[in-house]
C-alpha cells in the first residue's frame, strides 16, 4: 500500500480596520498597484483597571485590477474597511546599501463599510 502525503501552505490574513490615508497610485503602466496603510487597535486592561489602546499599521498593496481600480476611486482615509489577502515579507537596499526588511499585506478582497 503506497501513501501519498499532500503538504498544504497556508497564508491568509483578514484585517478590520480604518484606513490611514487616501490610496496612492505607485508602479508602472504595465504593473500598477494602489497602496494605503490600515489601523488595527488592540486594547488591554491592566489589573489597576487602565485600558491601553495599541495600533498596529499595516501596508496593503493591491494589484487586482478591478479591485484596484474600485479601491482608488472610493476608499478614503478613515473609512472602516475589512481586508482579506496574504503576507508578503521582502527585502531591499536603502541608499547606504542597508537591508531594509518590509512586511506587505496583498489583498485579494475588501469590503467597504459605511
Amino acid at each position: 500500500m503506497k501513501v501519498s502525503f499532500l503538504f498544504i501552505g497556508l497564508n491568509h490574513v483578514t484585517l478590520l480596520g480604518r484606513v490611514g490615508g487616501d490610496p496612492q497610485k505607485r508602479g508602472s503602466e504595465d504593473h500598477p498597484v494602489v497602496l494605503f496603510t490600515l489601523a488595527t487597535h488592540t486594547n488591554h486592561k491592566y489589573s489597576s483597571g487602565e485600558f491601553i489602546q495599541k495600533t498596529d499599521w499595516h501596508k496593503i498593496c493591491v494589484f487586482k485590477p478591478k479591485l484596484r481600480d474600485c479601491v482608488y476611486n472610493y476608499l478614503k482615509k478613515g473609512q472602516r474597511i475589512l481586508v482579506n489577502g496574504r503576507i508578503s515579507y521582502n527585502e531591499f537596499k536603502d541608499a547606504e546599501e542597508r537591508n531594509i526588511l518590509t512586511t506587505t499585506i496583498i489583498a485579494d478582497n475588501i469590503i467597504f463599510f459605511q
